[in-house]
C-alpha cells in the first residue's frame, strides 16, 4: 500500500518534466527556424521577386493580300516551317494578265499618239518657215514697188495689191507662229518617252504588273504557320487574314508581378525562368526588357469602375516583359500561351525603370514585299522603242517663235 502511493507522485514528476522538456525542444527548434528564415530572407529571398502568374508571348505575323482573287494553289499548311518570301497563297491571276496586256496596249497607243504630235510639230515649224519666206518676198515686192511707184513707172493699183499681198503674208506667218505654239504646248520640252502622256501610260503598266506579282503571296517573316483560315477556291478580298506566322525565335515571358514587387525592379535585371512544358530541368536565363506601364485592370476591354461606393482594395498586377536568350529557345523551343514561373534578380536597383532612349532600328522587318521592277521598266522601254519613230524627235527647245 505504502509502495502504490510513492510511486503516484513520481510518476507525475516525470511526466511534468518530459512535456516541459518536449516544450523547451519545440521552442527552440521554432527559434532556429525563424532565425534561419530571417537569415535566408535577409541574405537572400529579399533580393528576388518571383511569381507564377507567368506566360509565353511572341509576335503573331498576320498573312494578309494585297489584292483580290481565288485561292488556286495553298502553299503550306498549320506547323509548316517556312521561310521569308516563300509562296504560302497563289491567285488566280487571269484578270490580272488581261489587265497588264490591255495597260501595255494602251501604252502603244499613247506613244503612237504622242509620236504624231511630234511629227505635226517638224510640220508646223517647215509652215512657218514657208510662211516666213513668203512674207520676205512679199515685202521685197512691195519695197520695189513702192520705190517705182515715184517715177510713175507702177500704178497706185498695183502698189496696193503689193501691200494686200504682204498684209496676207504676214497675218499667215502670224498664224503659223500660233499654230507651232499650240503644238510645242502639247509636247513641252521633253521627247516621246519623257512625255507626261507616255509616263503616265508606264505607270499605269507598272501598275498592273505589280497586281500581277501581287496575285502569289509571299511569307513576310520565317517562322512556323499557324491559324490557316484560308480555304482553296475561297474568293478573299485585300486585307483578309489567310493564316498567322510565328517566329519562335522572337518569344518573350510576360510575367504578371503585384505592384508591392514592382519597388526595386528595374530594367535589364536578370530574370530565370521555368516552363511548366519542361519543368525545373530546363532553366531559361533572360532579362528584364521594360515593366508596363498600366495594371492588367486598367488595360482590360471593361476597366474597373471604383466610384460606386463599395470598393474594395485589390492588389494589381503589372506585366513585366522578360526577354530570352535566343539560343537557349532554339535548344528548347517554347510555345506562345505556355505558363511559366519567372523569377527576377532585384538585388542591383541602380537600372532604368522606363526606356532612356527610343529604339534604334525596327522591332521586326521584311523584305518580302520588295520587288525588282527591273523586268517592267525593260517592257515598258520595249514597247515604247517599237512604236516610236526609229529617229527621235528633237527637244522643242531649239525651236523659236519669231
Amino acid at each position: 500500500m505504502d509502495a502504490t502511493v510513492d510511486t503516484a507522485p513520481t510518476t507525475a514528476r516525470q511526466l511534468k518534466q518530459r512535456r516541459r522538456l518536449w516544450l523547451v525542444i519545440v521552442a527552440v527548434a521554432l527559434v532556429v527556424a525563424a532565425l534561419a528564415i530571417t537569415a535566408w530572407w535577409l541574405l537572400y529571398a529579399r533580393y528576388y521577386e518571383s511569381t507564377d502568374d507567368a506566360y509565353v508571348a511572341g509576335d503573331m505575323v498576320t498573312v494578309m493580300p494585297q489584292v483580290a482573287g481565288t485561292v488556286v494553289a495553298i502553299g503550306a499548311d498549320e506547323t509548316d516551317l517556312v521561310r521569308a518570301g516563300q509562296m504560302l497563297v497563289r491567285l488566280d491571276a487571269t484578270d490580272a494578265r488581261i489587265a497588264l496586256q490591255d495597260a501595255e496596249q494602251q501604252l502603244a497607243r499613247t506613244v503612237r499618239q504622242t509620236h504624231t504630235v511630234f511629227a505635226n510639230r517638224d510640220q508646223l515649224e517647215a509652215v512657218v518657215g514657208q510662211r516666213r519666206a513668203d512674207l520676205a518676198r512679199a515685202q521685197a515686192d512691195y519695197d520695189r514697188r513702192k520705190d517705182l511707184t515715184a517715177s510713175g513707172a507702177v500704178s497706185a493699183e498695183e502698189l496696193g495689191h503689193a501691200r494686200d499681198a504682204l498684209s496676207a503674208a504676214r497675218d499667215a506667218l502670224t498664224a503659223a507662229q500660233k499654230n507651232l505654239a499650240a503644238g510645242l504646248a502639247l509636247i513641252g520640252r521633253t521627247g516621246v518617252a519623257d512625255n507626261p502622256d507616255v509616263k503616265a501610260a508606264a505607270t499605269q503598266v507598272e501598275r498592273a504588273w505589280l497586281t500581277l506579282q501581287r496575285t502569289t503571296v509571299h511569307a513576310p517573316v520565317t517562322g512556323y504557320l499557324a491559324r490557316r483560315s484560308v480555304q482553296l477556291g475561297e474568293r478573299i478580298a485585300p486585307g483578309a487574314a489567310l493564316m498567322a506566322i510565328v517566329p519562335l525565335e522572337r518569344l518573350w515571358v510576360e510575367a504578371n508581378f503585384k505592384e508591392v514587387q514592382l519597388t526595386h525592379m528595374r530594367i535589364g535585371q536578370p530574370v530565370k525562368v521555368v516552363s511548366d512544358l519542361y519543368g525545373g530541368r530546363i532553366e531559361y536565363h533572360g532579362r528584364v526588357a521594360g515593366l508596363g506601364l498600366g495594371t492588367g485592370a486598367a488595360f482590360a476591354l471593361l476597366p474597373a469602375q471604383n466610384a460606386t461606393g463599395n470598393w474594395i482594395k485589390v492588389v494589381q498586377r503589372v506585366p513585366v516583359r522578360v526577354a530570352l536568350e535566343p539560343r537557349e529557345l532554339e535548344a528548347h523551343p517554347l510555345r506562345i500561351g505556355l505558363s511559366t514561373k519567372a523569377t527576377v534578380s532585384v538585388g542591383d536597383d541602380s537600372g532604368p525603370q522606363l526606356a532612356p532612349a527610343p529604339r534604334s532600328s525596327p522591332v521586326l522587318s521584311t523584305s518580302a514585299y520588295d520587288v525588282d521592277r527591273s523586268e517592267v521598266e525593260s517592257r515598258i522601254a520595249q514597247i515604247i522603242s517599237d512604236n516610236a519613230a526609229e529617229a527621235s524627235p528633237q527637244s522643242a527647245a531649239h525651236s523659236s517663235l519669231r
